[in-house]
């Protein structure tokens, strides 16, 4: 039987071959890694989509912000 852990974004006990594992990597090195269940999956390619949309607001670079002095 597969194992079942709970999703990172809602908390429902999800089995493994139903699970999706979020990945993100600055440089190789991982940033952050996220189990969702089908439903939050579905919910995270949403709002990628919406922010990396051209024209959107969240997808404008500040650059200023992005900017850190030491």
């Amino acid at each position: 039987m597969a194992g079942t852990e709970p999703c990172d974004g809602c908390g429902t006990p999800t089995e493994d071959p139903l699970a999706r594992t979020v990945q993100l990597r600055v440089d190789r090195s991982e940033v952050d890694s996220q189990r969702l269940c089908p439903e939050c999956f579905a919910d995270w390619i949403e709002r990628y989509r919406t922010r990396m949309q051209p024209g959107s607001d969240e997808s404008a670079v500040d650059t200023d912000a992005d900017i850190i002095v030491d």
